[in-house]
């Protein structure tokens, strides 16, 4: 046993389509990078487990995932040098506790950096994926990360659109389709540093969003949507399920202090962050 701590992560694109029944039936597809926010495990000798979490659950950065993945590690439940057995055992925790979630968290939570992750049947593979140093110095500098304060409930979001997945809606199936083709865009940007396709990858990835259930994104649009309207915001997407939590804002780069202010104003907290890049460890 040991303290270990586990990365937060931002879903950039295909956020949704690491679930089952979608991996089974077309194969999922994402892109997420992890910061430097942690949830840390600390055991005592009576196999109990402490946490400290730098941003809340519910936030919509892969928390409950991070926790798992942190306390398995600390439990000795599983070897820390295979990360693909870590993650898989986070993520049984995880369905087993009747939290309906996919696989990204867990990977990205084992790893750290940059993922593009394929998601095939109940399988995860690492895709080849190197942004460009350029794109992740911009990224860094323009994409805000703000915390509504609006709690969300992951699995109750989960259950509705897949119960109309279940029923065949083809509105919610072309929206997950739109969302999986947004990650061979956003990948291909940050691969080739072309920041107006991550701009539209991101929209593509709020059009997919609307498809499976407009609610996703209401809680966030009374402050983004006049920002986009008047070019403060050039692209933006729910982290997470949505509903609340945090949102990822991609800034106009001669507007980053208006972005800060505005959301300040409005009550949101601002996420201060960084890369991380080593994954899961023991500290």
């Amino acid at each position: 046993m040991g303290v270990y701590r586990a990365p937060l992560r931002v879903d950039l694109a295909g956020g949704w389509t690491d679930l089952v029944p979608y991996t089974h039936d077309h194969g999922g597809e994402v892109v997420n990078f992890t910061i430097d926010k942690w949830v840390t495990a600390t055991p005592d000798e009576e196999g109990n487990v402490e946490f400290q979490f730098d941003v809340s659950a519910g936030s919509g950065l892969g928390t409950s995932g991070a926790l798992n993945i942190a306390k398995i590690a600390a439990l000795g439940g599983a070897d820390t040098n295979d990360l693909d057995q870590i993650a898989e055992a986070a993520y049984r925790a995880e369905t087993e506790a009747g939290n309906r979630c996919g696989r990204q968290d867990q990977w990205a939570a084992a790893y750290g950096g940059f993922n593009r992750l394929l998601f095939i049947g109940d399988g995860v593979e690492h895709l080849p994926f190197e942004p460009a140093p350029s794109a992740r110095k911009w990224l860094h500098k323009h994409l805000i990360i703000a915390h509504s304060g609006i709690k969300h409930k992951s699995g109750d979001m989960q259950e509705l659109v897949w119960s109309r997945y279940d029923s065949g809606d083809q509105q919610v199936i072309d929206g997950l389709h739109t969302i999986r083709l947004a990650t061979r865009m956003m990948a291909d940007a940050l691969q080739r540093d072309q920041r107006q396709l991550v701009v539209d990858a991101l929209n593509e990835v709020c059009q997919g969003v609307d498809s499976l259930d407009p609610s996703i994104h209401q809680p966030f649009l009374s402050i983004i949507d006049p920002m986009i309207s008047d070019g403060t915001v050039m692209a933006w997407k729910a982290l997470g399920a949505g509903g609340g939590g945090c949102a990822a804002l991609l800034c106009n780069p001669m507007k980053i202090n208006l972005v800060r202010s505005t959301i300040s104003n409005a009550g949101w907290e601002i996420i201060d962050w960084n890369y991380d890049y080593e994954g899961l460890v023991a500290v």
